[in-house]
């Protein structure tokens, strides 16, 4: 995988039944110096195996394709071993998918109406660790995760460790695994730990979660 920092342009994927749409993706990409479309497919089985085969930076995944739909298809891609980025790229707003996607190891769910120079600007960010929301899903999330949580015991900051709430801050920042250990001159083998251990006491199930509620909770990223 292309490392931060190096001069390799980022490799990304698409999986997206809808031919026009990867054609418009594959001539916006081809114009990005920094970002390099390796592969693209309308088979979300071929999709599978290409990316566990080539190991690409990203993954761009549409929601609703015929055979395997794209939270499935998602599963599969983190049981399989893909530790690559995935994007779910769809025309759904729908609150219940948002949540689903990024519960099921998403790392960003954007909407395919976005202007084609966000969508750039988004896939730059995610290839920096930053998660990938489009802006009119940022408060319904939110909202998702209000209304999950209002028959329920809030859970406090107060649960967690120093070093717990030093890396929440850093998931609210968007940063991935490998920037927050560079940051805290850890391995990222420890981040993975207390990332597991923050996520059970807050009762949450992604990063993406976690780093929406620290926001919530006003613990604002320094950086």
């Amino acid at each position: 995988m292309t490392t931060v920092g190096t001069e390799s342009p980022a490799t990304i994927m698409v999986i997206d039944d809808h031919p026009l749409l990867r054609r418009g993706v594959r001539q916006l990409l081809e114009i990005e110096e920094d970002l390099s479309l390796v592969f693209d497919t309308g088979s979300p089985r071929e999709g599978l195996e290409q990316a566990l085969a080539q190991e690409p930076d990203m993954l761009l995944l549409d929601l609703n394709m015929p055979d395997i739909d794209g939270l499935e298809l998602l599963k599969q891609l983190r049981d399989g071993g893909f530790a690559g980025r995935i994007i779910m790229y769809t025309v759904s707003d729908q609150e219940d998918n948002v949540v689903d996607a990024l519960r099921s190891g998403a790392d960003g769910y954007l909407l395919k109406d976005m202007e084609p120079e966000a969508l750039v600007h988004q896939l730059r960010q995610a290839t920096l660790g930053r998660m990938a929301i489009s802006d009119d899903l940022t408060s319904l999330l939110a909202r998702a995760l209000r209304s999950q949580r209002h028959a329920e015991t809030a859970p406090s900051l107060d649960v967690l460790t120093r070093r717990e709430r030093e890396i929440l801050q850093e998931l609210a920042a968007g940063m991935s695994n490998k920037l927050i250990a560079r940051k805290l001159e850890i391995t990222e083998g420890t981040v993975k730990v207390h990332v597991k251990h923050l996520l059970k006491k807050l009762r949450l199930r992604s990063r993406v979660e976690a780093a929406v509620w620290a926001v919530q909770q006003g613990l604002a990223p320094d950086h």
